[in-house]
């Protein structure tokens, strides 16, 4: 046991991103779902993306509070200047996200579950690397 604490410890902050990023996805993935299973079709390619950025802007929410006071531990004082370089990278990664949807829904006729769970792997992996050394770089 003492070598599993460890080993979290050592990695705490990766482990913890990784968590928070799966429940990030788990929140991305219903919403789109709920989305295009009650008021949006996944046919429609505007609807597509607009369920996609409902998608976003629910789980960027949910990102941004548990990334600050769970995964890096933000105590920064310029808190509207963290929260607009948070949202403004995430902005960057919505664009890819709709990018790869587009491209592998639209144009490569992949399942769209399949093309949103493609996407957001991407989408993580980028969010980490904008996180940890633009957003909250003071630790």
């Amino acid at each position: 046991m003492n070598k599993i604490k460890n080993i979290y410890h050592k990695y705490q902050e990766i482990i913890n991103y990784l968590i928070i990023g799966v429940l990030t996805t788990l929140i991305s993935i219903v919403t789109y779902y709920i989305c295009v299973h009650t008021f949006l079709s996944s046919n429609n390619a505007i609807q597509l993306q607009i369920a996609n950025i409902i998608s976003w802007i629910v789980s960027v929410l949910f990102a941004y509070v548990t990334n600050r006071t769970i995964v890096f531990k933000s105590h920064s004082s310029k808190y509207l200047q963290e929260i607009i370089s948070f949202f403004g990278t995430r902005l960057l990664t919505l664009i890819l996200d709709m990018g790869i949807m587009f491209l592998l829904v639209t144009i490569c006729s992949i399942n769209d579950t399949i093309g949103k769970i493609i996407s957001q792997i991407l989408v993580i992996i980028a969010n980490y690397i904008f996180s940890k050394f633009f957003v909250f770089k003071s630790k």
